[in-house]
């Protein structure tokens, strides 16, 4: 497909605008868009995702909204497809004849992957930002919020055995699709009893050695594949798929060879699982069908998928725009997230003089880097003292103590001094973390020993972690700045963040992903995120005010 000359935009037919204002009469959002912002989008934002040369290709301007409205109303590629050639507000939005056919589903998919392949999908939700900007609706160092949910892969969960044998029916079916002659030598007849259906729709052995013996068959059947794959005659098609590189990586994590058999059978030796590794950090994929989707446990909310982070502005006075949208794995800490998500705002020129986030986006370092390198101050309770005293009445925490950085010494409450001050580095990257320690002599005969250290070591005093000076002023201020009336007044407006995520998930399906991977992923929350947007943009233009929270019958009595 290539991009035809750029042509001007049309106007809105005559009978298009004609049939859209009668059928409208109180206003629709399609035609307040229209009218205050125009098309947003021009063929010259996507001029280069097209070659010069092919078919000549639908308008990527329309097809740009036609993507945001699709995501704005929950549609399929079908369903949107079939709007263009059926509802008027669309055609008015898009500027088409009502007698328009419109274009085929698989347009939408081929221009989501036009997006994708170039890394253009921010695309989507920047112009919104800039008209936004344009009309004054949105500027930059103002007030901002972030907060992040969970999202659930399309996938399902697998346990464990289900994952080994899923993973391997998976690679069998693609290399079938590239080297069907040689699989068919390889495989043998039982490999078809054992892989021809999907896992769940078997009846897998119960627990005893019958499923022992099944789960070793299968881990026997995936080396020997992986075996046939390393050897000079395998198809190099074959072994370059990207379920081969899965199956390796899932058979080295759950898997360990038997030795072969040496009975002068010819025979491969078996296999046996692991010992269980649990499901933390790491590479554990959870299902062979979306290798980038991940396990979290987080509040009592276990999930596989991704989490994504919105932020919005949150001025008085204008409306509460999306800004920025982060999909991450689920397993990425959100503290992980705060650097980077102040980095691309202050690529879009929109980086916030005040930036409020709850304790999971807020550290020492965070404060001061969100200062120093964009001028952000960072708005958010620090994370809590997690150490045994802190939760211990009577307990002595770290700020008991009595610190001289000068002289490089800590005075514990009982009187003594420290008798090493050492710099402790824990991670790379990490700035280095000083630690006072105390002798054991002073600690073993101290009469407050149980309320100051639990130590178990005979030759080790209490150990002090103290922050860098600039680290601790920081955490101080921050703290200091909550404990005030303006403070808390200021941090309380973080709260309406939690109804954005709540009308996403809600009104637009956040929660659950439409795709697999996690590109397409983030392609979903970006054109989310300049959905709702739109939806506030015309609400704003059309002076709807935000919902109030319902009140019940009864709570209305009291009034």
């Amino acid at each position: 497909m290539s991009l035809c000359p750029q042509q001007p935009i049309p106007p809105v037919p005559d009978d298009t605008a004609r049939v859209a204002r009668a059928a409208f009469r109180r206003g629709n959002a399609c035609l307040i868009l229209r009218d205050r912002l125009g098309t947003l989008f021009t063929d010259a934002d996507f001029a280069d995702l097209y070659p010069r040369r092919g078919q000549p290709a639908y308008a990527p301007w329309r097809l740009a909204l036609v993507t945001l409205m699709q995501f704005r109303e929950g549609l399929s590629d079908q369903q949107a497809a079939d709007a263009v050639r059926a509802r008027i507000d669309w055609k008015y939005l898009l500027a088409l004849d009502l007698a328009d056919p419109g274009f085929d589903r698989s347009v939408l998919c081929e221009f989501r992957g036009r997006l994708l392949d170039n890394d253009a999908v921010s695309r989507l939700l920047a112009r919104i930002l800039d008209a936004a900007r344009e009309d004054g609706l949105l500027k930059a160092r103002g007030r901002q919020r972030t907060d992040s949910t969970h999202v659930l892969a399309a996938i399902r969960s697998l346990n464990r055995l289900e994952l080994v044998a899923e993973t391997l029916r998976a690679a069998l079916n693609d290399i079938a699709v590239v080297a069907p002659n040689w699989l068919r030598l390889l495989a043998p007849p039982d490999w078809h009893e054992r892989y021809d259906q999907r896992i769940e729709e078997r009846r897998i052995p119960e627990v005893g050695p019958k499923r022992d013996a099944y789960v070793a068959q299968v881990g026997a059947d995936g080396f020997r594949l992986l075996d046939a794959l390393a050897r000079s005659d395998a198809p190099p098609d074959a072994a370059a798929l990207p379920a081969i590189g899965t199956l390796r990586r899932v058979w080295a994590r759950h898997f360990e060879r038997i030795e072969d058999r040496q009975d002068g059978s010819g025979q491969d030796g078996g296999a046996r699982l692991r010992p269980v590794r649990g499901r933390g950090p790491g590479d554990r994929l959870e299902s062979p069908y979306d290798t980038e989707a991940r396990f979290r446990t987080k509040a009592n909310t276990t999930w596989t998928g991704t989490m994504v982070h919105f932020t919005e502005s949150c001025d008085p006075g204008a409306p509460r725009l999306v800004v920025h949208a982060d999909t991450v794995p689920a397993n990425v800490h959100d503290a992980l997230r705060t650097a980077p998500i102040h980095a691309a705002l202050a690529a879009k020129n929109l980086a916030p003089s005040e930036h409020l986030v709850d304790s999971a986006y807020v550290s020492a370092d965070h404060l001061i880097s969100a200062h120093t390198q964009h001028g952000i101050a960072l708005v958010g309770p620090g994370r809590p003292d997690l150490s045994w005293q802190s939760h211990t009445e009577g307990a002595f925490t770290a700020a008991d103590f009595t610190v001289n950085r000068d002289r490089q010494k800590a005075r514990c409450p009982e009187g003594k001094e420290s008798a090493g001050w050492y710099k402790d580095v824990k991670r790379p990257g990490q700035r280095a973390r000083v630690r006072a320690q105390f002798r054991a002599a002073d600690c073993r005969n101290c009469a407050s020993r149980s309320r100051c250290t639990r130590t178990q070591t005979p030759n080790q005093g209490r150990v002090l972690a103290i922050l860098p000076r600039d680290e601790h002023d920081a955490l101080a201020a921050a703290r200091a700045r909550g404990r005030t009336a303006e403070g808390r007044q200021l941090y309380a407006q973080r709260q309406g963040i939690e109804s954005t995520m709540s009308q996403a998930v809600r009104a637009f399906g956040l929660r659950q992903t439409r795709y697999r991977g996690l590109a397409k992923t983030g392609l979903q929350h970006v054109a989310t995120a300049a959905a709702i947007n739109l939806n506030r943009i015309a609400a704003w233009f059309g002076g709807r005010p935000i919902a109030p929270t319902r009140v019940s019958r009864f709570a209305a009595l009291a009034a």
